[in-house]
């Protein structure tokens, strides 16, 4: 199954700025998201992001945050998203059978946020050069583990090949400057 841009939404989990100096490859993780984010929104697909206690933690990176929209950001106390009775009003407003995600930590909110999509019978592609943890162990064994579980691991280009499919599609100029330089 391929990613289909007119079924598709892009999750963006906790990619808070408190937390970052501790993640591995922190620059290239808010890099990544970003680039995503653009490209989904440059291609009209749905965006969605989550804060992990956003009172204790703070808030999203500042340009990812803007990029995103203040709007779009729902505060959680759940590591699963979809498990966050502060998400359950955004959670109706997903019609797309397809979810992809990025962001942090591995492990914990995006492995339980991709589990508990997939419970709800949604295919979930997790972007693997888009996530991250403090120990990059800890990815590592994430991806691993959902690969078990049927979630689809995808690389940002793969996403980006998939969304577009032609090289004249509408977009495509942003991709190739995004993602393929």
């Amino acid at each position: 199954m391929m990613l289909q841009k007119d079924n598709s939404c892009l999750m963006v989990i906790d990619v808070q700025a408190r937390l970052l100096p501790g993640i591995h490859e922190s620059e290239k993780l808010v890099a990544y998201c970003d680039s995503l984010v653009e490209l989904a929104q440059e291609l009209s697909i749905p965006v969605f992001g989550t804060e992990q206690y956003p009172e204790g933690v703070g808030p999203t990176a500042d340009g990812l945050r803007e990029r995103v929209g203040e709007g779009e950001f729902t505060g959680k106390t759940f590591f699963s998203c979809v498990d966050a009775p502060q998400f359950q009003d955004k959670l109706k407003t997903i019609t797309q059978d397809q979810v992809v995600i990025c962001g942090m930590e591995a492990h914990a909110c995006v492995l339980q946020s991709a589990m508990s999509f997939k419970a709800m019978g949604k295919q979930v592609f997790v972007v693997a050069d888009a996530i991250s943890a403090r120990n990059p162990k800890d990815t590592e064994f994430a991806i691993a583990r959902m690969r078990e579980e049927g979630i689809k691991i995808i690389t940002r280009e793969m996403v980006g090949f998939e969304w577009l499919r032609r090289s004249d599609a509408e977009g495509f100029k942003l991709f190739s400057k995004k993602f393929l330089r």
